[in-house]
């Protein structure tokens, strides 16, 4: 009886214990600053980036700023409308050239942006 109730206790411990860790903890955040589009959209145009990263980035919505969540929502339609995605296995780029372009004027757009703010 003296050993259940050694291990009933040690259990009851063990299960209170991670209980309070998990109560406590909250849970990670990302959040997508320009410099992160930024740096997506030149590995995108210099053929370095691949889908799984592209989809990470631009498939998580912005909630914190208006204006990286529209910009997100291009490069998402940009993916649709131009993305090549059995190609980037054979070392193509990740969008046609339409959409190269596009986002090309679309980082620049971003990277002005983000200048302008900072001043």
């Amino acid at each position: 009886m003296a050993l259940f109730l050694l291990v009933f206790a040690v259990c009851l411990l063990v299960i209170g214990a991670v209980m309070l860790v998990l109560m406590t903890s909250s849970t990670p955040r990302y959040r997508t600053e320009p410099k992160d589009l930024i740096a997506l959209f030149d590995k995108a145009l210099s053929s370095q980036v691949s889908e799984t990263e592209w989809n990470a980035t631009i498939g998580y919505p912005i909630r914190h700023n208006e204006y990286l969540e529209s910009i997100r929502r291009r490069g998402e339609h940009l993916m649709e409308q131009h993305g090549r995605r059995w190609m980037i296995a054979q070392g193509k780029p990740l969008l046609n050239q339409e959409g190269q372009q596009e986002l090309k004027a679309l980082r620049d757009h971003l990277s002005a942006h983000t200048a302008l703010r900072q001043q």
